[in-house]
């Protein structure tokens, strides 16, 4: 156990499957292997490098297994996983195709490009949950809307207020973060392909036409190379903060509104060793847990935007740590608040 993710006892209360094998590193070498493909068929329907050469790579990577242990090795002297993996595989590929493996791209063109793959089955994954969440909570609202609540301002009572008017405060920030989500799949959701400084020295004037075919093959936006403008990635870290922030208020609230139990009561909740009365409001304080821990790591994802001239190993490495907890933590938060709010068996006093 490294991280509370992947804790074989804490997983189940901070963990997220679906979210941990989207980013498992046999989808990062299979994305990686997708890259090398595409790489491949384009350069030879483009004549950059001979087509039988093109069908030969093509025809190893579809059955292409890397020796793992070889990797790990050779990445902690590397400082990245590429340069065995091309390795690998033109040892695979044999005389006289290897030497046009990887042809004119770098290590960080498709650890990027790679990167960018998994974030786009991630978000996939966070659209989705979000769209339930919105109906589960227009869903309470419909069910105990009429009802009445004490509104508090600073902690402090202030005036009555309907149930539908909280819940609408817990509902209408997940719309707009859905609504967010389509401009930054359209920013972030591109190719990564700019070889060895960003200038696709190895093309000649083929390089954008390599570049755009690759994305389209890869169903990825073109965009000109970003490999030390992180703005893309960082631009996500935030939207995950602010979807687990949202959640985190929704959390926070409830956890509030179940202390005296006339507010609000749960179907179920977490049992105390010491006091068996007790059912604590554990997913909503997970919720404020997952939301404040995204809050901390957004913080290094802004540190990560500062790479040196045309590339940074310890601002890329950086990332590396941060953005996949963060997108654990969102999938976490958006799982731990479904169940959160289908719990929820009362909401606010009588229709008055």
């Amino acid at each position: 156990m490294i991280t509370a993710f992947d804790n074989p006892l804490l997983c189940g209360l901070l963990g997220d499957e679906k979210m941990a094998t989207l980013l498992g590193v046999e989808v990062e070498l299979a994305t990686m292997l997708q890259f090398e493909k595409a790489l491949a068929d384009v350069e030879g329907a483009l004549g950059i490098v001979p087509a039988a050469a093109a069908s030969a790579i093509g025809r190893v990577l579809d059955n292409f297994r890397p020796d793992i242990p070889a990797l790990r090795a050779a990445t902690a002297l590397d400082g990245v996983v590429v340069p065995e993996l091309v390795r690998q595989i033109r040892q695979a590929v044999g005389e006289p195709h290897s030497e046009h493996v990887h042809f004119g791209a770098t290590s960080q063109d498709m650890i990027d490009t790679a990167m960018i793959l998994r974030i786009r089955a991630c978000i996939d994954l966070l659209e989705e949950r979000l769209s339930a969440l919105v109906v589960a909570f227009a869903e309470l609202g419909h069910r105990f809307g009429d009802r009445s609540l004490m509104a508090r301002t600073r902690m402090q009572a202030a005036m009555p207020i309907s149930v539908a008017d909280r819940v609408t405060s817990w509902r209408e920030p997940l719309v707009r973060h859905h609504e967010r989500l389509q401009s930054l799949r359209r920013s972030v959701l591109v190719i990564q392909f700019g070889g060895a400084v960003g200038t696709l020295d190895k093309f000649a004037d083929k390089g954008a036409a390599v570049r755009a075919t690759m994305a389209q093959r890869l169903s990825l936006g073109d965009s000109p190379q970003w490999h030390s403008q992180r703005d893309r990635v960082t631009e996500l870290a935030n939207w995950l903060s602010l979807v687990t922030g949202s959640l985190g208020k929704f959390g926070q609230d409830v956890a509030l509104m179940a202390q005296a139990g006339d507010e609000l009561q749960l179907a179920g909740g977490g049992s105390s060793s010491a006091m068996a009365h007790k059912r604590n409001p554990i997913d909503a304080e997970m919720l404020v847990t997952l939301a404040r821990y995204n809050a901390v790591q957004l913080s290094g994802m802004h540190h990560a935007l500062i790479h040196e001239q045309e590339r940074s190993g310890a601002a890329w490495s950086l990332e590396w740590l941060v953005l996949p907890q963060m997108l654990m933590a969102a999938g976490a938060s958006t799982r731990v608040a479904d169940r959160a709010v289908r719990t929820i068996a009362m909401i606010g006093g009588e229709v008055s």
